[in-house]
């Protein structure tokens, strides 16, 4: 499948959960059991689009002991079509005929990140959708993703949705995965703005490339530019969700002109005698 294809497939995904599945609420109950035992344990995990986030990759990187780079280079892969606005790696499956997660051993009982997989694995069987955004009655809900030759579904636990969430762990996730919402349906995106491949770059860089951010931050003109305390510099040399968050302000900052960041006094002054230089008429 394309890169195209699979936007588009996952577009008309969407729509259908929108228009088509049955919504739960928390407190709603379900029957799904994922174990050994279970006859079909680990088929899910190959030949799936796992659609990572930047906190996903952010304890993903941690956990493996790698960069940022190193990470996304080796172990994601980054499609690219035109009705895609934003960048969103994959998980790169395996060559092999199961099409197989990386991080899969079934051998060693199953995922060797298990304790940091990514927010998409911690939900499965649950999709999370909101709808009515537009029209300013926001409605978020669950649903049951019930993929044939899935034996999950004849256990007999039950449990609430919202004892699921808890029991995965998926607050945390939650937690950043609406701080990176907001960015991406930030006003100047829902205005059929598009990203240039510049700032789709900076964009990237800002999300989910955490360590050659620093670096910009550090090694660039960066510090002499912009407002940034040394208590919060040492956080951002060592704490990376800090940096995570610094990057979204930053983002907004300089990609959607919001006032988030604070320049120094001396680059205003520098940039308005700049300003006024290109503004003079030529003699």
């Amino acid at each position: 499948m394309s890169d195209e294809e699979a936007v588009k497939a996952r577009s008309e995904f969407e729509k259908k959960v929108l228009d088509e599945a049955p919504r739960l609420t928390r407190e709603d109950s379900f029957a799904f059991g994922c174990h050994p035992g279970v006859s079909c344990f680990g088929d899910c995990c190959g030949d799936v689009n796992i659609v990572l986030t930047p906190y996903d990759v952010l304890r993903l990187k941690n956990r493996l002991g790698l960069t940022s780079e190193e990470f996304l280079d080796q172990l994601t892969v980054l499609p690219f079509a035109k009705e895609q606005r934003l960048p969103a790696p994959l998980i790169r499956m395996g060559d092999n005929e199961q099409k197989s997660c990386p991080f899969l051993d079934l051998e060693k009982g199953g995922c060797q990140v298990y304790e940091d997989r990514p927010w998409a694995c911690r939900m499965y069987p649950l999709g999370y959708a909101k709808a009515g955004e537009a029209e300013g009655r926001e409605e978020e809900f669950w649903f049951l993703m019930e993929e044939d030759g899935c034996r999950g579904f004849a256990e007999s636990t039950s449990r609430k949705v919202g004892e699921w969430i808890s029991g995965q762990g998926i607050e945390e996730y939650d937690e950043w995965g609406e701080k990176y919402r907001q960015l991406a349906v930030d006003d100047y995106l829902t205005t059929e703005k598009e990203l240039t491949p510049q700032q789709m770059q900076m964009f990237y860089m800002g999300t989910y490339e955490l360590d050659t951010f620093r670096r910009f931050i550090f090694s660039s003109t960066f510090l002499e530019r912009f407002e940034v305390s040394g208590d919060e510099q040492e956080r951002l040399q060592s704490d990376d969700e800090a940096l995570m968050e610094f990057g979204f302000r930053f983002l907004r900052f300089s990609l959607f002109g919001k006032p988030t960041m604070e320049l120094k006094a001396e680059t205003i002054k520098a940039e308005a005698i700049n300003n006024d230089a290109v503004q003079e008429p030529a003699q």
